[in-house]
């Protein structure tokens, strides 16, 4: 059936949305919201994209994605081409319809936002295991305030994490330098905090971090236990949020996770975009190891690369990776070696494997939730529930679901329970009363300290 050419931009919604349902509402609001269709003819594509970085973007990984869905939904018979245009810039926004100049920055004022210039998108080496926050921070330096916000980025090396959030306000300062932002620890705002309310500079520190255009706060963990000053960041929050400024927080755990934090800060944390950076994966680790070489100079053999980056655990820090590298330059040097061999390698790398992982079980789960409450474990296990024994079963129940990855009939067997019904019934319990009740948080904020705490004794 031939197909109209004016038919053809009612087709290409029909194209998005089957670009919906094959990906997910995260790729789709990133890459392909603000695409739109401009011609079609002679088998060629034309598609309007908002900026270079989604050009780019879609051309290295969704193009033929793109390009069969366009086949089959605009009926073809052939193969075809897609052209991407950028949007033109509104003559507005170069002020009165003049050139924009380019803007010096003093090293002064690129100081004060805390941003660390080293760290950008183009260096950042990216994985499956990063993927969706580095897609998650493009779309905010992007569009800041407009999606995503707060940004809610956890988990995996510290290192992965500082450089997507410095990479994203050094593409949002550089692009405006006018934007008014900052990018601070948890431990810096503490401290800080602390000093003006010593100095009777209070206010200058509320006005300075409330009228912020962009806030950038990382490892938020450290507030635990500070109540004013997760008090102050709440307030803090607060009007930037609603005043649609972006927010942007990292954290090593999920905000669930997060112990000794008030209720209504999480469930502010949870309004927004929450992603999980993982363990780097082969591929990353490979990549890892090429990027660290390079920079030192050190030539090695893909052979030696590979084999290197399937020897080292998952778990292995990349600051232990990198180690590894510059021991291995360090080695060849001294030793007046040309090149670096297997056995070189299998020597340094014995020195930088990480201790055995170790994980959490049911029965540590017993055993600290009953020592807790000075109690037997074998009770948990019982059908007695007079005094606070139902409190700890249940608590013990909730941690079990939470800090492990057993089933809910793997712990309901665990616990003597042949319905899993009752597992899930406790954690639904404990999680609804530990939203209201701030000692129920303090006794498994306890206990989750002390499971983590046991495996590094």
């Amino acid at each position: 059936m031939k197909i109209n050419i004016s038919q053809y931009e009612k087709k290409w919604e029909d194209v998005l949305q089957v670009v919906k349902r094959k990906t997910n509402p995260q790729i789709y609001f990133t890459w392909f919201f603000g695409v739109k269709y401009i011609d079609f003819r002679n088998n060629e594509l034309l598609l309007e994209v908002p900026n270079i970085f989604i050009k780019i973007w879609l051309k290295k990984n969704y193009y033929n994605l793109i390009k069969n869905i366009v086949i089959e939904q605009f009926e073809l018979e052939e193969d075809i081409l897609i052209k991407f245009n950028t949007m033109p810039v509104p003559e507005h926004s170069l002020g009165k319809g003049k050139k924009e100049k380019k803007k010096y920055i003093s090293p002064k004022k690129y100081q004060e936002t805390g941003l660390n210039p080293e760290h950008t998108f183009d260096n950042f080496i990216l994985g499956d295991n990063n993927r969706s926050a580095y897609e998650a921070s493009l779309a905010v330096a992007f569009s800041p305030g407009k999606c995503y916000n707060p940004l809610f980025i956890h988990g995996g090396e510290s290192r992965d994490r500082e450089h997507l959030i410095h990479a994203i306000g050094n593409y949002v300062f550089l692009k405006n330098p006018n934007v008014d932002i900052a990018c601070i620890s948890a431990e810096k705002f503490y401290y800080e905090l602390i000093n003006s309310i010593r100095n009777d500079k209070y206010q200058i520190f509320k006005e300075k971090y409330r009228n912020l255009d962009f806030l950038i706060l990382s490892d938020i963990q450290f507030l635990a236990f500070k109540e004013k000053e997760q008090e102050e960041f709440f307030h803090t929050f607060n009007p930037l949020y609603k005043s649609g400024k972006q927010i942007i927080i990292t954290s090593s755990c999920h905000p669930e996770d997060l112990i000794y934090f008030e209720t209504r800060l999480i469930s502010r944390f949870k309004e927004g975009l929450i992603v999980n950076i993982q363990e780097p994966d082969f591929e990353t680790r490979v990549a890892i190891l090429q990027k660290k070489a390079e920079e030192i100079q050190l030539k090695l053999s893909y052979e030696i690369i590979y084999y290197i980056a399937y020897i080292i655990p998952a778990n292995t820090d990349i600051s232990k990776i990198e180690e590894l590298i510059t021991k291995l330059k360090t080695y060849i040097n001294l030793n007046n070696q040309k090149e670096v061999d297997f056995a070189m390698v299998r020597q340094i790398v014995e020195d930088i494997k990480p201790i055995e992982e170790k994980k959490i079980s049911i029965e540590m789960i017993q055993k600290y939730t009953a020592e807790y409450f000075g109690l037997k474990p074998d009770v948990l296990l019982s059908r007695k529930s007079a005094g606070n024994i139902a409190t700890a079963r249940n608590i013990a129940m909730y941690l079990a679901r939470r800090m492990t990855r057993y089933s809910l009939t793997d712990i309901g067997k665990s616990f003597g329970r042949k319905d899993s019904n009752i597992v899930l019934h406790s954690y639904d319990k404990i999680k609804e009363q530990a939203d209201k009740e701030r000692k129920l948080r303090i006794i498994i904020g306890t206990l989750i300290i002390k499971l983590k705490c046991s495996l590094i004794q």
